[in-house]
């Protein structure tokens, strides 16, 4: 598997992704902003956590009018993998290439905290290793998380089976919990919570490590 993780000014969580990635077995490529090709045989595009851009105008606003995010565009039209985490998700909204909008946290405040999230749909290469129900243990940390879409959305959403992931305890306000939802192929995944920090025992638990070995073995067999 080939993994192409987007670098902006202000991303904080590329390299946690390119060793989540690494350590499923991936080979990876960091890819600069200002490129305007991604490398060659990319399956599955990561876009990272942080503060692209210093979050100026909204966040993942300017990322998502970057030269490289012309070509996560295009891989995604063509049918490739992308997953987009915090900023990734929110820069995936900016681009219409997921539907809803990420808005400041209902209490108005940085929330940094391992959160317990329930998987919703095991129908996708992201979530295959785990039933519906199930419930993981993966970290937040996020100023504007917060999910909102309106009530035909998400209905669209449920009767659609891509909501991938909610909160067991909503800690930032999001529309019907959601944590994560998935693209119409469900080819692309977008999370607020970071299962990258949660992919090693080292890092304090392992619940997130499962995605990343799915997506492996996905993407090689196909």
């Amino acid at each position: 598997m080939k993994a192409a993780i987007l670098v902006f000014p202000g991303s904080n969580c590329d390299r946690d992704l390119k060793v989540a990635f690494e350590q499923a077995g991936a080979d990876v490529t960091m890819v600069w902003h200002k490129d305007d090709a991604l490398p060659e045989g990319t399956d599955i595009v990561g876009v990272p956590g942080g503060f692209s851009y210093g979050d100026y105008l909204r966040c993942g606003a300017i990322a998502a009018n970057s030269p490289i995010t012309r070509s996560l565009k295009t891989h995604v039209d063509r049918g490739g993998y992308a997953l987009g985490i915090c900023n990734g998700f929110q820069i995936l909204t900016e681009t219409r290439i997921l539907p809803g909008a990420l808005l400041r946290n209902a209490g108005l405040k940085y929330i940094c905290r391992t959160v317990p999230l329930t998987v919703r749909t095991s129908d996708s290469d992201f979530t295959r290793a785990w039933n519906a129900g199930t419930e993981l243990q993966i970290p937040i940390a996020h100023h504007d998380g917060n999910y909102q879409a309106d009530e035909a959305l998400l209905h669209q959403l449920q009767a659609e089976d891509r909501i991938a992931f909610t909160y067991t305890d909503n800690p930032n306000g999001s529309a019907g919990d959601v944590a994560g939802v998935l693209s119409e192929n469900r080819r692309v995944l977008g999370m607020m919570p970071h299962p990258e920090r949660a992919a090693d025992e080292a890092l304090g638990g392992s619940d997130g490590r499962a995605m990343f070995q799915t997506l492996m073995s996905a993407l090689v067999s196909a």
